[in-house]
Parts: structure tokens; sequence; C-alpha cells
């Protein structure tokens, strides 16, 4: 299944049919080989149908006043009103689908009664996910098909049909108004049920810096815990029983629906069943008395959850997960600790660190990968964390959750103690991770080969001889050390990033950047946090200057969160203010990287720079040039032509305003003369930008369009005697899964 996260696109039912075909032909072969060629043949055949059955629903579903009867998913935390809302679609317009649908949406105005199991009639207007897509970025599209919740909504009217919710959201709703006010509830309710949704703010951003966020999701560590809670009660019960009636299979079968159970709770999110199922594999073999090697496990397992949903594949979660059990396979057979440290308890401390090495070494490559940055302290964090965590904390939230399930009465008291000791234990691990917040150390996509040494390092180590495996790491070494220094082909690079309804244009070269404009901002983040950061961190370029065109919160509601990450930064804008910054006005040139900045407008400081008091700069060397416009408009264009006329030519224009029809106007784009012409703008815009008028208006003038609303990131590669536009979507990772899916643009 593999080959479905490559993809460019999935292959027609008919391709499939004989791909299916082909595979049943090759099962009658009595060589292996041709079997396990079936066996590819069909499990490829399998992942691919999942997801073009995802494609098929949303190009059917997607619509405006669609009528669905839909169950609520969304467990109710006393927060509805501030959290989107998962529905699972089992009717449409009147008809039973299968498989059901999630879709998402904001719904406030029934926040406090919401509670999920109930059914709901809904009238709709239902839209295909579309994500921005920059490099380094969330990719929201991919997720949310793994989920399979490829739909957003916007409900017109709701009818309740029945108002019964789940047993879990009964229990979840049960045990808060049981718990007293602590200090650490968000994460305690985690712990307990997998929600997530209370921990905000400095909380989650300390879980994250410190390395230890996993904690907090229903995990397989939490898992086994569970299962070993269980597990120990019943071994208190077997010591109170005839000897004739002990029995070892007695403790697996509790164990097991101990386990099963705190999945349930989790809600059967991902990664609980993926841990659920992995770990019922060893009571499992247990009961059967079955031994098998841990690779064995690892593979069956993975195999299992990707039969169960192939679109597995394309949740990092999964890959975390995977990459976690087997790292630790890997690490206990390639480098485990001398017998004589394996069995006393006093030697436990030491087995802890023994392990929590391996864990932090080897699992840097895809950390790298999916979190673009490591903490240096997060093996003294987690050392201190995860033994609080799991030995304390856990046992005594799944000891309240039990005191729970009991009739009330005197087990009030009880119970408030158990849930007050297990505040103060988490209390204990905050406090202790607290110091190690600051070692966050963004790395980008260079490190990733860095990343590997740890693995084959290990390998070289068990299976060359001594000398052969110094001069062989030491040679791996130089290779990483060569590929995080090689230089790009191009001789330098633009990138139009895609931040929805705003504007942040990078220009690079040689590792150094200078950006003009850092996208909007909005409660709770900014373009910069998620788009733009991320971006600069994958490819570890150092930002010199920042250029703000002009005040509108969707050209400059980043640049706190810039300042904050690159102080040193020369600020460069147009609006009279106290703070020192450079100057934007018109007359104003620089030589930077041996590229040309020749500001063109405005003509003079304001107090606060509107649309036509945007910056405009022309970047230029050589041949080629750049020319950047901000939100000008019409008068401000004419202005332009009057003053400047053949300095307005340039080879590549980042579109005015978005693309509105108040700018790009006829005698502006007859004298700039681009080739190429850059809009960016988000796909779902209430303002409907792009207009189609100037669409078609740089279309009829053969000027080449580029929106970052179709394509996600646009970059420009520019070499010694020509250069090319590639757009994220399209050419730089083509992807089936970050198609745009539903209407056409023509057609929003």
């Amino acid at each position: 299944m593999l080959p479905l996260i490559f993809l460019p696109q999935i292959p027609s039912a008919g391709v499939l049919t004989a791909l299916c075909g082909l595979a049943w032909y090759l099962a009658g072969g009595k060589q292996k080989v041709l079997r396990i060629s079936a066996i590819a043949l069909l499990s490829f055949s399998w992942g691919a149908f999942q997801g073009g059955l995802q494609i098929q629903q949303i190009n059917a579903f997607q619509g405006a006043s669609r009528n669905v009867t839909a169950t609520l998913q969304t467990i109710n935390l006393g927060n509805a009103s501030e959290q989107s809302q998962y529905l699972k679609i089992e009717k449409f317009e009147g008809r039973r689908i299968f498989p059901p649908l999630m879709f998402r949406t904001k719904w406030r105005e029934e926040a406090e009664s919401l509670q999920a199991g109930q059914r709901w009639q809904l009238k709709v207007s239902l839209r295909p996910v579309h994500s921005l897509l920059n490099e380094g970025g969330f990719d929201a599209q991919r997720w949310a098909l793994s989920q399979h919740a490829p739909m957003t909504a916007t409900i017109r009217s709701a009818v309740l049909l029945d108002n019964n919710s789940t047993l879990r959201q009964q229990f979840i709703r049960r045990v808060q108004l049981g718990m007293p006010q602590l200090e650490n509830t968000p994460v305690l309710v985690a712990l307990a049920f997998g929600e997530k949704g209370l921990i905000q703010g400095p909380e989650k951003l300390l879980l994250q810096r410190t390395g230890i966020a996993h904690l907090v999701a229903i995990s397989g560590l939490h898992i086994g815990i569970a299962a070993l809670f269980g597990w120990w009660l019943a071994r208190g019960l077997q010591f109170y029983l005839p000897v004739r009636m002990i029995d070892y299979r007695f403790p697996l079968i509790v164990s097991g629906a101990f386990m099963l159970t705190y999945a349930w709770l989790s809600g059967g999110n991902a990664p609980a069943m993926r841990a659920a199922l992995a770990v019922s594999m060893w009571p499992t073999l247990r009961f059967f008395r079955i031994r098998c090697h841990p690779w064995q496990i690892w593979l069956w397992g993975v195999a299992l959850l990707l039969l169960l949903d192939p679109m597995n594949l394309l949740s990092d979660s999964f890959w975390l997960s995977c990459f976690a059990v087997a790292s630790l396979v890997f690490w206990f057979q390639w480098a485990p600790l001398p017998a004589r440290f394996q069995h006393a308890w006093y030697w436990s401390f030491l087995r802890w660190g023994h392990l929590q090495t391996g864990m932090t070494l080897l699992l840097l490559p895809i950390q790298i990968a999916i979190f673009q940055g490591v903490n240096a302290y997060s093996f003294l964090a987690n050392m201190w964390a995860v033994p609080v965590v799991s030995l304390i904390t856990v046992p005594l939230v799944l000891l309240s959750l039990l005191t729970n399930l009991l009739p009330a009465g005197w087990l009030i008291n009880a119970k408030i103690i158990v849930w007050q000791l297990a505040d103060s234990s988490l209390s204990l691990a905050m406090w202790g991770v607290k110091p190690f917040a600051a070692g966050w150390t963004p790395l980008g996509e260079s490190f990733l080969v860095f990343s590997l040494l740890g693995w084959l390092i290990i390998i070289c180590w068990r299976l060359i001889p001594v000398k052969h495996s110094f001069s062989l790491v030491l040679s791996l070494l130089a290779l990483s050390v060569t590929w995080f220094l090689r230089f790009p082909p191009e001789r330098w690079r633009i990138d139009m990033l895609d931040v929805g309804h705003g504007l942040s244009v990078l220009i690079s070269r040689n590792g150094k950047g200078i950006l003009y404009d850092t996208g909007n901002r909005w409660e709770g983040g900014s373009a910069a946090e998620q788009n733009i950061i991320p971006f600069l961190n994958r490819r570890n370029i150092q930002l010199e200057q920042i250029i703000i065109s002009h005040n509108d919160m969707d050209h400059r509601g980043g640049l706190e969160s810039l300042q904050t990450r690159y102080p040193d930064a020369r600020l460069r804008e147009n609006s009279i203010s106290g703070h020192s910054h450079l100057q934007c006005i018109a007359g104003e040139q620089w030589r930077w990287q041996g590229l040309m900045f020749n500001v063109l407008w405005p003509e003079r400081q304001v107090a606060d720079a509107g649309n036509n008091e945007s910056c405009v700069i022309r970047v230029s060397e050589g041949a080629f040039s750049l020319l950047l416009t901000g939100d000008i408009e019409a008068e401000t264009e004419k202005a332009l032509i009057m003053k400047w006329r053949q300095g307005l030519q340039a080879t590549v224009l980042q579109v005015p305003h978005h693309g509105s029809n108040t700018s790009s106007t006829p005698p502006f784009l007859r004298t700039v003369k681009p080739v190429t012409s850059l809009a960016s703008a988000s796909r779902f815009n209430k303002w409907h930008l792009p207009a189609h008028k100037v669409v078609s208006r740089y279309n009829k003038a053969r000027y080449d369009w580029h929106s970052t609303s179709e394509s996600g990131q646009l970059s420009l590669f520019i070499y010694d005697d020509y250069w090319t536009i590639k757009g994220l979507r399209e050419q730089l990772i083509p992807r089936w899964y970050h198609r745009q899916f539903g209407v056409s643009v023509d057609n929003e």
C-alpha cells in the first residue's frame, strides 16, 4: 500500500479491476514470489479503492442545501462553542450511505446542548476540505482524509431527531461533574479519555516544547498500564481464591478487558486503537501459549491496521506509533543492557535510562520529519515526567474512573482524594519539566541525514569490526556534513507562501532571506506561526529583513511572532511610528546578496498606511526582475505609470490586492508587461477573490496566471540563464490527496 503516499492520482476503477484479476491469476501459481505479488496487488487495490471512494463521496455530496441525517461525534467537554464539531452522515437526501462519511463544522447556536450521540436532521452546505499547502506546514487536507472527514459544512437549519447521548458522553459528563476544581483538570481529562480539547495556551506549548506531549494521549504506554492495572487486580483477587480455581488465563482476560475499556474511553481514536491492537496480541499469544519473534508481532500489527483502514498511511500518528515500536524492538535487540543489569530492582533507574536513550536517539528522524525540530533536553524531561505520570498519575486516574462505576455515597470523598492525588502528581511532573522548555531547537530538512546516524552507528557497531566501523561512521558523518552544506542548484529563489487571504513573499539566497509581508493573524494563532516560520525552519533560512507593505492585518498580522523568532531581522515599513525601523519611501534602494531592491512607492510616510500607500518594490538581477505591489489599487497604479513607466517593467508581477477588480488595470498591465503573475488568495474567501474579470484580463493579455488558491505555495527558481516556476500542489509535491477536490475554481 506504500505507493498511496506518493501517487499523483488514484487509478481508475477499470485499472484496479484489472489488477485484482491479475492478482487472482498469480495467486494460483506455485512459486512463492507469484503469491506474494498477488498479495501486493490486492493490498494496493484495496488501499486505492478506499482513497478513490472518499473522492467519489466528495464529488457526490458537495454543494449547497443538502439534506442529511447525521450523528454528532464530538464529545462535549463544556467548551462546545469553542471547538469544531464532527458529524457522521448516515443518510444523504433520504438515502443511507455506506461507508458513513464525516464532516466538520462550527456550530455555535446549539453549543450548550450538543452531546455526542445525538441524531440531527440538517440542511447543510457541504464543501470539500481544502488546506493551505506549504513546505514544512501542517497538511490539514491529508489529515482530514486520514480521519475520513474530507468535508466541511455550514449548517443552515437543524432539527433534533434523537437526544440520547452515547454511554461514553454520559460517563465523561458524570466524571466531570464529580471532579473537584484542580490545577491540571485539562490534562487529567486528556489522560482519562484521550480528549485534549481543554488543553490550551501555555500548557499546550509546554507539553509540545518539552517533548512530553505523548504523555497526554492515550497511546501504547497508557494502554499497557491499563492492561497491567487489570492484571494486578486479577492477581489480587486470585489471592483469595482456592488453589483449584486459580488459572493463568484469568489475569490475561481481566487485563484484556481493562485494556479494551480504556481504549473505548478514549473514543476509539486511532492511536488508542493501534495500541490496543498491538498490546492485545501479547495476552492472546500467551493465552494460546504461542511464542513469536517481536518483529513478527510488529509486522502483523502493522498489516492488520492497514487492512482495516488503508488511510492510516496518511496519518502522522500512525507512522510515529509504528516507528516508535520498531525503534524499541531494534534497540533492545541490537543494544541490550548486560544481563547483570536486567533483573534486580536497584538497577531499574539504569534500565529506564537505557530505554529512554534508545527512544531519544532512534526517534530523531521521524521527530525532525514531522515536528521540524527537537528539544535538546527532551531526554531529561522524559526521564523525569514519564515515570511520574506512568507509575503514579495514570494508575490514580484509572482508580478514580473505577470508583465512578460504583454507587455514590461514601465513595465521594474517596474519589475527590484520588483526583487530588493525581493532580498533585501531575503538578510534580510539570514542575520538573518546566526548566527544559527553552531547549526547543527548530531543525530543517537538511538535518534528516544527520538524524539517521544513530541507527547507522548501532548497525556498524554490531555488524562490522571496530576498526572498519569507525572509518565507516566517519565517512557517513562526512557525507552528512556534505549534504548539510550542499548548495542549491538555483542561484536564488522566490516563494509566495500559501497563507490564505493575505500575503507573504520570501526572497532567499545563500541561506539568508528577506520577507515581504507576514500574512494574517487571528485569535489563537497567525500565518507566521502556522505557515511562515515552519517554512523558514524547514529550509534553514535566516531572516535578515522584514518588509511590511501596509497596515492591513492580512499583511502585517504575523509580524510580532516573526520578530520574536528572529529578533535580529530589520523591519522596513512606511508608517510613521516611534519605533526605529528602515524607511520604505520611493527612491530608497539597496543591494542585498547581489540583488538590487528599488522602492517605487509611496512618495512619503503616513501615519496609517492603507492600500494605496503600499510599499511597491522592484527586485532585479540581470535580466530577471520581480515587482511587489502589496494592495495598491487603480489610483496608485496610474501614479506609478506616470512617474516610472519604463522602470515598472518586470518579469514576474505580484498581482495587486489579491486580484481585486479595483486593481490590475489594463494600462498598468501593459506597462509592467509581466511574463508571469502570482496571486495570493484563499480558495473559499468571502470576497470571491481573485475576481473573474481580473483573471480573464491576465489570460487575454497572455500573462501566465498562478494563484496560491489553486497551487498552494508558489516557488520561482532563478538559475544562471533561465528561470522556472513550480506550484507545490502540481509540481513540487504532486499527490492525489493534495488535489483541489470538488468544484473547480471557475465555479466557486
